[in-house]
């Protein structure tokens, strides 16, 4: 019994590493291989480098666009927000101009009560 218990114990082990292995030669399967090795060839000897340079000039103006239309829009708004500081500045100067009334009309109430 205890030969047979050995046995089957070795047996056991050995079918369970074949099984494993194969396993991850499944997960190496050649077109996975083959993928990765073209993914790497195509990073570093692109197959037509002239479109991708017409890729690139294309990318170029669009980001140049972008960047007008960026520049543009931060302008606006930049100039929206000076208007509205003048504005801010106006309404300022004319309630210290209604103050400085205010104070004035209350100093002649006061000298024509005394």
């Amino acid at each position: 019994m205890n030969r047979y218990s050995t046995v089957l114990l070795l047996g056991t082990l050995t079918l369970s590493t074949i099984a494993h292995a194969d396993a991850l030669d499944g997960l190496f399967d050649n077109s996975i291989v083959g993928s990765i090795s073209q993914a790497i060839n195509d990073a570093y000897k692109p197959a037509d480098s002239r479109d991708d340079d017409r890729d690139d000039s294309r990318w170029d103006e669009q980001d140049r666009n972008r960047n007008d239309d960026s520049r543009r829009q931060y302008e606006d708004r930049h100039r929206q927000l000076e208007d509205r500081r003048r504005q801010l500045d106006d309404q300022q100067r004319q309630l210290d101009d209604q103050r400085r009334q205010l104070e004035e009309d209350e100093r002649r109430l006061d000298d024509d009560y005394r």
